[in-house]
């Protein structure tokens, strides 16, 4: 369980830190403000990509946290600036790290409940939160994210979004 969330989402949100460094870099050799890219969005009404990034920031946080039984970390308010995302981003991993590797292993049949923006709670087992609805929803926002840099321009390969081979 550990591994299926605090070890999937951990070197995916550095590649996605990885990703915004190059948007940034990018924007700058081309002369243009990057938070420019920060407001773009595949379809009127999807996310823009600061929001991409948030969302993958809370989906990596919230599930581990329910399946050790802790809190959520409070995510900075979402800033639609890259040193906001990048600091959003440090303080989720810092937070997952944080969290008891054996709590979370022993979650895979514990009831949990992931609270939506209105309200709701969804009720699920430790297992069928990661395989049904986190780990999907999490990647849904990190691959949002990386296909508007790409589709901006950045230069971007498919393995910038995997990351190194190293783990």
């Amino acid at each position: 369980m550990y591994e299926a969330s605090a070890g999937l989402f951990v070197p995916y949100l550095r590649n996605l830190s990885a990703l915004l460094d190059k948007g940034v870099a990018y924007a700058e050799a081309r002369k243009f403000n990057p938070a420019v890219l920060l407001g773009m969005r595949l379809a009127p009404n999807m996310y823009d990509l600061a929001q991409q990034v948030g969302e993958a920031c809370r989906h990596a946080t919230v599930a581990p946290a329910l399946l050790a039984g802790c809190e959520p970390v409070a995510l900075p308010a979402l800033e639609h600036d890259m040193a906001g995302l990048q600091a959003r981003i440090a303080t989720s991993i810092e937070f997952i790290e944080s969290l008891p590797r054996a709590q979370i292993d022993a979650a895979a049949e514990r009831n949990v409940f992931f609270k939506l923006k209105n309200g709701t709670e969804l009720p699920f087992t430790g297992r069928t939160l990661l395989l049904t609805f986190s780990v999907p929803q999490f990647f849904f926002h990190v691959t949002t994210a990386y296909d508007l840099l790409r589709h901006a321009g950045v230069e971007l390969v498919k393995r910038d979004f995997l990351g190194p081979r190293e783990r």
